[in-house]
């Protein structure tokens, strides 16, 4: 997660150095990604590795750092007037993993084959 942690400091304008959020940018991280693998698909048993493919692995990082930014951006749980969607544009990167997703899953049942590294 240290590569993202960069990556989201850097959407954020946050100093690569200053540590002070560190532990919120990480929490932040995790539930973003948690969010993200319920709402496409686990990668365990039969789909792992799923998220370090090639042509899934920077949509899925993009939609973890855009969603782990909207949650650091907007921390306030109860505001009056103005209504922030935290969800953003997330949800056709989501779609698109989805889908992706699917086809894996189908292929890999098919072929009785688990990830490769590539």
């Amino acid at each position: 997660m240290a590569s993202l942690l960069g990556d989201l400091k850097l959407s954020l304008r946050i100093d690569a150095d200053d540590t002070e959020d560190d532990t919120i940018l990480n929490r932040n991280l995790t539930a973003a990604e948690n969010y993200i693998k319920g709402a496409v698909g686990n990668d365990d048993d039969l789909m792992k590795g799923f998220y370090d493919l090639a042509n899934v692995k920077s949509s899925y990082e993009i939609a973890v750092i855009a969603l782990a930014s909207s949650y650091y951006t907007f921390r306030s749980s109860g505001i009056t007037g103005r209504v922030n969607n935290v969800d953003m544009n997330n949800g056709s990167i989501i779609a698109q993993l989805r889908g992706k997703y699917l086809k894996e899953k189908e292929r890999r049942e098919a072929n009785g084959s688990e990830y490769q590294s590539q």
